[in-house]
């Protein structure tokens, strides 16, 4: 009977010390911090990591498309019509970006390099050929205009020129042309004048298969949350930021003993060389991508609104002091003096004005706002787009007749969508850190429902030993039979 009772009583103190286990292992996050070492090691610029090398090299392939704008009516807009576009895309180019000229700085806190951008067309994944004509803004015209329009005499001789090589406001070319460059008639003939001006115009010409300048990272050596974080630019210091083209683990913690890589708390930073500014993104929404849990995040309206509506953005304004209304940001310094305005496409979460400039401009937020998915335990991107729209800003120039009766509009030549999506490859290794993870944060909680289901069961072998058992004596009948 001894026995009996040793057992029963080893089955309740197992219980109890399973549930004080169990519930100390939750309050001191014992396990959750041993994994997030774990991947903390991981999360560091050095030879052998896979970190390095997703750095390094991403392997989920990027792909950039491009969507045109066509202009339709373009005598009417010179006499003061709104203009109509259609939008004709995409034209896709599969984007290469590795790493290049890596070099190890102060002990391996830091390194230096370039990132050499390739871009090939793929034919199969577009709805046309570069060879596709488009019909849009002459943007080389217009920046010469702008830039001599307050010079009479240059300007009627430039205005002379242009009449009579038939150049006007607007032209046709072809998709490569307008992308990487053509040469110029009217930049060639003012090179004659200026030896220095480069006569070749596009909109991303001597961006591919070229760099941007050399960067310098912090490792995340001394701190993982240092990770990729770009310290300098061409040699000037640089806010922190993450680029979506970079496929490869994030930053950014908030200090606490636990937590994810990421948290909906957390704003990554962003720089976009298209913007020559920094951005930000915050959380928005849960989301899953190829079966991995994600946190999204997107730039919020207030990164591009107006003066009025958010003052901090008032240093962005060009020239200071003329500031453009929400959802528009002037880029002319950084473009050569071009008149380009950059946007959400189809002037997403932009004033509607500029939507309804246009005839052909139709926002919807799915296709055209950038999203950022992060998985939160690793930090791995799990998807990205950077959606932005190239446009320009048109006004009569009285100088110049060939602007004719052209109304003040802001108008679109294209949007861009570079995207990423995580690789099967990368998904198997992201499953088995999650699956770990999981596994491992439920340990103390597990330890926890076998205490109480041991305490339950001790309660009911106790309950059993209270109940006195009844002798044959006692089950006979209180009434015998005469």
């Amino acid at each position: 009977m001894s026995m009996k009772f040793c057992c029963i009583y080893s089955v309740g103190f197992i219980s109890i010390l399973l549930l004080i286990t169990g519930i100390s292992l939750v309050l001191a996050e014992v396990f959750q911090n041993l994994l997030y070492s774990r991947i903390e090691k991981e999360i560091v610029l050095r030879n052998g990591t896979e970190a390095f090398d997703a750095w390094e090299n991403p392997p989920p392939p990027v792909y950039m498309q491009f969507y045109f704008f066509n202009l339709t009516n373009p005598l009417e807009v010179l006499d003061g019509d709104r203009p109509a576009v259609v939008e004709i895309g995409p034209y896709t180019y599969r984007e290469y970006r590795p790493m290049e000229d890596i070099t190890f700085l102060e002990n391996g806190t830091k390194v230096s390099a370039v990132n050499t951008k390739t871009y090939i067309f793929e034919a199969n994944m577009s709805i046309g050929l570069e060879s596709d004509l488009m019909r849009t803004v002459n943007i080389p015209a217009l920046t010469v205009m702008e830039k001599f329009k307050d010079h009479s005499i240059i300007a009627n001789l430039i205005m002379a020129y242009m009449k009579s090589n038939n150049i006007g406001l607007f032209s046709t070319h072809t998709v490569g042309e307008l992308l990487w460059g053509y040469e110029d008639g009217l930049l060639k003939a003012l090179k004659l004048f200026q030896p220095d001006l480069d006569d070749v115009f596009g909109l991303f010409y001597k961006t591919n298969a070229t760099n941007d300048g050399e960067y310098v990272f912090l490792t995340g050596q001394q701190d993982y949350r240092d990770f990729a974080k770009v310290e300098q630019w061409k040699g000037q210091s640089s806010l922190p930021w993450w680029s979506t083209d970079e496929c490869n683990m994030i930053n950014g913690t908030n200090g606490a003993s636990f937590h994810p890589v990421i948290t909906k708390n957390e704003t990554l930073y962003m720089f976009s060389s298209d913007l020559c500014r920094s951005l930000f993104a915050t959380f928005e929404e849960e989301v899953s991508v190829r079966g991995l849990p994600g946190y999204r995040f997107v730039p919020p309206s207030r990164v591009f609104a107006s003066p009025t509506v958010n003052p901090d953005n008032a240093g962005f304004c060009v020239p200071p002091g003329k500031c453009l209304s929400s959802g528009l940001l002037n880029v002319s310094v950084c473009k050569q003096g071009a008149p380009i305005i950059m946007s959400s496409p189809h002037f997403y979460q932009a004033d509607e004005k500029y939507i309804n400039g246009v005839f052909g401009m139709y926002p919807n937020k799915e296709r055209h706002q950038t999203t950022i998915d992060v998985n939160p335990l690793t930090g791995v991107i799990l998807q990205a787009a950077k959606r932005l729209q190239v446009n320009v800003f048109v006004e009569k120039i009285s100088t110049f007749s060939q602007t004719g009766n052209v109304g003040t509009v802001v108008f679109p030549v294209l949007f861009l969508n570079e995207s990423v999506v995580i690789d099967e490859e990368s998904v198997k290794k992201v499953q088995v850190v999650v699956t770990l993870g999981n596994v491992v944060v439920n340990v103390p909680f597990m330890l926890i429902g076998v205490g109480i289901l041991l305490g339950a069961i001790f309660m009911m072998l106790m309950c059993r030993q209270q109940v006195p058992k009844s002798t044959p004596a006692e089950r006979q009948p209180l009434l015998g039979s005469s």
